[in-house]
């Protein structure tokens, strides 16, 4: 008896290694994918602020991943008035196969980070203040935390932070009740109430690497 359920196991083991090897993401074939990609992200994932495109590269897959669903199930890019997010929406329906949006995903991983040149002047030790509320899901360092749903915010271009806080704050983001994530930024949003609140804690932001 005890042999024959050693033996279960093992052929139960190597079974459900099986889907385990064969769905290993494919760099290469995410690198060719994101030719499409690259025309406003950048060669490198460095973003182009003419592109209206933020930078990629540092971004952690698991909100890349979450963001590209978003965009696909309509729940970023369909507000009136969101030029950039109307853009970005066809391109993100254009990768729904599963194993191309995992291999696309593992390439985007691959680039290495760069530092974004700031263009955001702000009262940084006002910022560091503010950016008390944010820490709670961003990090302490900006780092992100996937458990509470914040994605990584040191390293990113300057400019889309901003672009991204006023959205939630015009109501461009976070204005679908299935968004769960983006229902939850939007009231921390509202706490930054005026450009120069929003100003100051980017330029905190920019001081963390």
């Amino acid at each position: 008896m005890k042999t024959n359920i050693a033996r279960i196991l093992t052929v139960m083991a190597v079974l459900l290694a099986v889907p385990v090897a064969s769905f290993a993401a494919d760099v290469a074939a995410g690198q060719a994918a994101y030719a499409v990609c690259a025309a406003c992200h950048g060669q490198k994932g460095e973003g182009n602020v003419a592109m209206n495109a933020p930078k990629l590269a540092g971004q952690e897959g698991w909100y890349i991943k979450r963001q590209l669903a978003a965009y696909r199930d309509g729940l970023r890019g369909t507000a009136p008035g969101d030029t950039f997010g109307m853009q970005m929406r066809p391109m993100a329906m254009a990768v729904s196969d599963p194993t191309a949006e995992a291999n696309l995903i593992a390439f985007i991983e691959s680039l290495p980070a760069v530092d974004s040149a700031p263009t955001v002047t702000g009262d940084v030790a006002a910022g560091q203040a503010a950016y008390a509320v944010c820490a709670a899901c961003h990090g302490a360092s900006a780092e992100g935390n996937e458990q509470m749903g914040g994605p990584r915010l040191a390293g990113q271009d300057d400019w889309y932070l901003v672009r991204q806080i006023n959205n939630y704050n015009k109501g461009l983001r976070g204005y679908d009740p299935k968004d769960i994530f983006g229902m939850q930024m939007k009231p921390m949003a509202a706490t930054l109430t005026t450009e120069k609140a929003v100003n100051d804690v980017v330029a905190y932001i920019n001081t963390l690497k």
